[in-house]
């Protein structure tokens, strides 16, 4: 279990890798009413102008949501409150992604902290960005 005490400003999380393939990638979709082209077929995603099919953004928010719960672990010690991301560059299934953190701010009196995560891709290249905050019970 995580305690607030244990936490510092510059700690990481991560890296984890993930593969994603096209098949989770359409199920997600398909099971979120989010079956456009874009994201169940190559060509489709094409006639877009998109390199190929791309994750939706909620499949992203998802995986990074759970990067950053993963980490809290399922003691019951801490909770993730709030995330926010930015989509910088389009997350295309069939690859390995990167998902990484680090502690940026506390606060002691909430016993909360700040975390700077990201999904890069194979090139380290920062595809979602975001900030996630996380309350401590200790």
């Amino acid at each position: 279990m995580k305690n607030f005490s244990d936490i510092q400003i510059g700690n990481t999380i991560g890296p984890r890798e993930q593969f994603v393939s096209k098949d989770e990638c359409r199920a997600f979709a398909h099971s979120s009413g989010f079956a456009a082209p874009r994201f169940t077929d190559d060509e489709g995603a094409r006639k877009e102008g998109l390199p190929g099919m791309i994750l939706p953004g909620n499949m992203s928010l998802g995986l990074l949501s759970k990067f950053v719960t993963d980490w809290i672990g399922p003691e019951g010690g801490a909770q993730l409150v709030r995330i926010s991301t930015t989509y910088r560059v389009p997350v295309q299934p069939d690859h390995t992604l990167v998902f990484q953190g680090f502690v940026t701010h506390s606060v002691p009196e909430e016993r909360t902290a700040e975390i700077d995560v990201w999904i890069e891709n194979e090139e380290a290249e920062r595809l979602v960005t975001g900030t996630a905050t996380v309350r401590f019970d200790k």
